[in-house]
């Protein structure tokens, strides 16, 4: 992934026009998080929602849909009317991660993604303060690293670490960060990989201890936090990433009407503060299109499903 951004992203399975475009939106619109309340995801797509409604001039509310990795909301929408009054906003385990689960619909279609930084961060009594100390222990103590595996995401990027590094790790499995973290605190798991806005709260506390930005670049929220190529482990990245979705068939039109609002959201300075607090950066202009981020989520794929297929990552 590019440099660790925050983009929000909108994608149509593709498809031709169908509805009325001049008139939209005409009534209330449905946002589709496919994770629990109180997540990351969900925190996103509310401020997201709360700066749409007066640009859009309709109502925009939040419906929680979980279960099986997030892909039971997606494929709901992807099932949806094409009219623009569904849509979801999903991340890397629901847009590409979630090839472990059997899918009804399309994963490589256009769309432009909210970029979330990703950072691997280890309980406080760890030996190791930074990424090179982190893997000389690993080294020198084969096989001993607890690292957490709370979705794919988590279980690919400890996959490519030993990979990168010629290290193991013993995979503990966990049904969500929350319980995870709440673990690494109490020292009972080493090492999570996990998205900048769960855990930077707990780095700031002082309660754990950040190891790496998983990300090419340093990241102006969290500048303090260096990267897997400066800690000695280039392409060690994961950089998390949201995305705006609508169902096959949905106009251009509002493909477009939408897009504008979320580029106007984008650019609103409190959005933008807040995001920093979350551990979030903002993507280039060019990148909040669905033309100049179609790569994005065709790179991620090339990278991740090779990863994926080769280890035979399964759902917990």
């Amino acid at each position: 992934m590019r440099k660790p951004i925050v983009a929000i992203a909108l994608m149509a399975f593709a498809g031709i026009a169908g509805v009325q475009a001049q008139s939209y939106p005409s009534r209330q619109l449905t946002i589709v998080v496919p994770f629990p309340p109180g997540g990351s995801t969900d925190v996103v797509g509310r401020i997201m929602a709360e700066k749409m409604r007066p640009l859009l001039g309709q109502p925009v509310i939040i419906e929680n849909v979980g279960g099986a990795g997030g892909s039971i909301a997606v494929g709901r929408v992807a099932r949806a009317a094409p009219d623009g009054y569904t849509i979801d906003i999903g991340q890397w385990d629901t847009h590409v991660g979630s090839i472990i689960y059997p899918l009804n619909y399309d994963l490589q279609k256009d769309f432009e993604p909210i970029g979330l930084i990703s950072i691997m961060v280890a309980k406080k009594a760890l030996p190791a303060d930074d990424l090179k100390g982190l893997v000389a222990w690993m080294k020198a103590n084969p096989g001993k690293i607890t690292f957490v595996n709370q979705n794919a995401a988590g279980q690919v990027s400890g996959i490519l670490l030993q990979q990168l590094t010629g290290t193991q790790v013993q995979f503990i499995p966990y049904r969500g960060a929350g319980p995870a973290m709440t673990d690494l605190i109490s020292g009972q798991v080493d090492l999570l990989v996990v998205q900048g806005a769960v855990a930077l709260p707990q780095v700031r506390g002082g309660t754990i201890k950040a190891i790496v930005n998983l990300s090419p670049s340093r990241s102006a929220s969290m500048p303090d936090i260096p990267t897997s190529d400066e800690g000695g482990v280039p392409g060690l990245y994961m950089s998390g990433w949201f995305g705006f979705f609508a169902p096959k068939s949905t106009p251009r039109d509002i493909i477009d009407r939408l897009n504008s609002v979320i580029v106007q959201v984008l650019a609103d300075p409190a959005v933008r503060t807040r995001f920093a607090e979350l551990g979030l950066d903002v993507a280039s202009r060019e990148q909040q299109t669905p033309e100049g981020l179609a790569a994005f989520q065709k790179a991620e794929i090339e990278k991740w499903w090779p990863i994926i297929r080769a280890a035979n990552v399964k759902p917990e």
